[in-house]
């Protein structure tokens, strides 16, 4: 039953993303530029040990333009810039992230309000990168980062680490993903271009995200206390959150969605190599590990489809102590937000368990906070996505123009 109501769902997805991301003739339509700006060589190893050295969380390294489309060969009435940016690692440590700062050309010059945007899953290769799709029309959500620049707002997205910047992906790390996203609002703000069209550090600040953006806006709004607490955030919408991995991971063993949890377990042996992910792996584990490296995330999705973690492995590691610590580290819900939050799941989600988004509120808002609470009633995961896109954005209008929010905890 489960697989045969989950699985019209699975095609839905795979669909959508194929369907975007196979759109990338539209590159030769791109100038030499603009390629050149997505593609610019990493800075060397040294050069960049001595950025880093002086740099705060926040400070961009590199600049350069760039361009956004939603759809291929798509004209927006914006300007965008590639950046690379300080931020600061899972344990603490300063590193390099890119990303794509996005402003409506529209000659506003006073503070306009700022949305930090983080993707749901891309896939673990740098062509997989947000900042890499933009100029050709091919990142998916790009059509929803849109609904946002029509509203005059200014928009940076982040590619979190390990994604067009040396190193791999640390996907499904939570405390790496939220800084990188409260690093792209300071990276933006301290961007001259983008201050010049009103991103300052006046800007009132918003974060949204959805699936592995919910999990990234989630944890930024969790941080945003300690590690940047002079943006000026008014509110965060996420939706579709994997607040437990653990629990998620259990749900699709042998689902639709098995492929994501050993994408997940790469990132988070990238992010902690003293878990050793390898030594877990039998030879199917090894091939699948080195071809989900090189691979998107439609593709990568296509090939876990329904395998078991016992597949792909000679022991599961979920269920050794050392890896269980450090996954569950990546957990929502332990620290209130000190700003309001959106939170919204689809009833039928069939990759994260709607039972996922009922926790973290109950966990947010017993520990007092602001919580508006949204089920989105027969969303499946991808519908989900597009359902709640426009009564999110909505409600962070509302903050920006500094309405109150109550919430409905109660």
């Amino acid at each position: 039953m489960q697989l045969r109501r989950t699985a019209p769902a699975a095609v839905t997805a795979l669909t959508l993303a194929l369907g975007l991301a196979g759109a990338t003739t539209a590159a030769a339509r791109q100038t030499a530029d603009e390629r050149t700006a997505v593609r610019q060589a990493p800075t060397a190893p040294a050069a960049r040990g001595a950025q880093l050295a002086d740099a705060r969380p926040g400070d961009v390294l590199k600049s350069a333009p760039t361009s956004f489309h939603p759809l291929p060969g798509q004209v927006t009435n914006t300007r965008a810039w590639h950046i690379e940016y300080r931020s600061t690692d899972a344990k603490g440590a300063p590193d390099v992230v890119s990303g794509t700062v996005i402003v409506p050309k529209d000659g506003r010059t006073g503070p306009r309000p700022l949305v930090s945007y983080a993707v749901g899953t891309v896939g673990l290769a740098d062509s997989c990168a947000p900042s890499a799709g933009f100029p050709y029309g091919t990142t998916v959500e790009a059509n929803l980062i849109q609904q946002l620049t029509a509203r005059g707002w200014a928009v940076a997205v982040t590619d979190y680490e390990g994604l067009g910047t040396p190193g791999e992906h640390t996907y499904s790390v939570g405390r790496s993903e939220g800084q990188a996203v409260l690093d792209a609002a300071r990276a933006a703000q301290r961007l001259p271009e983008a201050a010049a069209a009103g991103v300052t550090k006046d800007s009132p600040v918003g974060l949204m995200g959805y699936s592995q953006g919910g999990q990234a806006s989630g944890w930024a709004a969790e941080l945003h206390d300690s590690y940047a607490p002079e943006l000026k955030l008014r509110g965060t919408a996420a939706g579709g959150v994997p607040a437990d991995l653990i629990d998620v991971a259990d749900f699709n063993d042998g689902n639709i969605g098995a492929g994501l949890i050993l994408m997940a377990a790469i990132g988070q042996d990238a992010a902690f190599p003293e878990l050793d992910l390898a030594k877990y792996l039998n030879a199917k584990g090894r091939f699948y590990v080195d071809f989900l490296k090189k691979n998107c995330v439609a593709i990568d999705v296509a090939a876990g489809l329904f395998k078991k973690i016992s597949d792909v492995t000679v022991r599961n590691p979920l269920s050794e102590a050392d890896w269980q610590r450090r996954v569950h580290e990546s957990d929502l819900g332990g620290h209130r937000p000190d700003a309001p939050v959106y939170l919204y799941h689809g009833t039928l989600d069939e990759l994260i368990p709607y039972t996922e988004g009922t926790r973290l509120r109950a966990r947010w808002c017993g520990r007092g906070g602001t919580v508006q609470w949204s089920p989105l009633l027969l969303s499946e995961h991808v519908g989900g996505a597009v359902a709640g896109a426009v009564p999110a954005a909505n409600w962070l209008a509302d903050r920006f123009a500094g309405r109150p929010a109550d919430g409905n905890c109660r």
